[in-house]
């Protein structure tokens, strides 16, 4: 019998990741793990997760299953209130799991907390307060490297190369930023872990079109080196747009997953979710 997280259509268009599950760029540039993970099943995988807060909480999300392999860009999409940051969270130990489990490069996390998830190799961008505001763009990115006890600086120079305005205003205060150059420095300041998965819970809240345009530009750019991207996102047809693969969360279940080209080509994503 198939897995959950064993899916057909999963977009492999070779302008976002080549079908050997690594880009154009080298892999492990912004990742500690630039080796693939073994065959047969997605590197980061939350399966069947039913779970909510707090011990005695009601259940936020239902059976819902989660999966990411290298190099793909996943997204999760649905209304408000569907539970859609809440299995973002499941996956970074935030909540806790009745049923399910969570499972990094074959390995069964469910247990860890998110500290230690963030030494395994989880690098998570929270929707809100993910910079340090009174500390400059340069403090905040060392800031991301505190578990690393090697040279840092290639890293940094690799943040900066993919966010150049960072590297002009790395001496400022990271609060005198923009909004769209406060969510550079937070995604900047999580690669500086070299993580193993990127997971970016609503990246481009809040900021205008242009910027989120530019900020799907470098995330394409981030999975093309082999990193596998999970990000939550409110703005879902844009979303989809640039997905390996997507799911579309209803009342914290499963509605609908697929390719982002099959989820956008779906009539009834389409009335639904994405206004016809």
């Amino acid at each position: 019998m198939s897995k959950p997280f064993e899916q057909e259509g999963y977009n492999r268009d070779a302008s976002i990741v080549n079908p050997g599950g690594q880009g154009e760029l080298a892999a492990g540039k912004y990742s500690g793990h630039p080796r693939p993970s073994q065959p047969g099943e997605p590197f980061l995988v939350g399966e069947a997760m039913t779970g909510g807060y707090g011990k005695h909480g009601p259940d936020i999300i239902t059976d819902c299953t989660i999966t990411v392999d290298r190099g793909e860009i996943a997204v999760i999409v649905g209304p408000n209130g569907a539970g859609k940051s809440t299995a973002m969270r499941a996956l970074f130990g935030m909540l806790n799991l009745r049923e399910g489990d969570v499972r990094l490069d074959g390995e069964d996390i469910s247990a860890l907390s998110p500290q230690a998830r963030v030494v395994k190799g989880m690098g998570f961008v929270p929707q809100t307060h993910n910079i340090f505001t009174s500390m400059t763009v340069e403090e905040n990115l060392e800031m991301g490297a505190f578990i690393r006890k090697d040279d840092i600086r290639e890293t940094m120079e690799q943040v900066y190369d993919l966010f150049p305005i960072l590297k002009d205003k790395r001496s400022q205060a990271a609060g005198e930023l923009s909004g769209g150059q406060r969510q550079q420095v937070a995604v900047g300041r999580a690669l500086m872990t070299r993580p193993k998965v990127l997971m970016l819970d609503e990246p481009t809240a809040g900021v205008s079109p242009i910027v989120m345009d530019e900020l799907f530009d470098r995330i394409i750019e981030v999975a093309r080196t082999g990193l596998p991207v999970l990000m939550v996102e409110q703005n879902a047809r844009q979303a989809l747009e640039i997905a390996d693969k997507g799911y579309v969360l209803v009342q914290g279940q499963n509605a609908h997953t697929g390719s982002g080209k099959a989820l956008l080509a779906d009539p009834e994503v389409r009335a639904s979710f994405l206004g016809g």
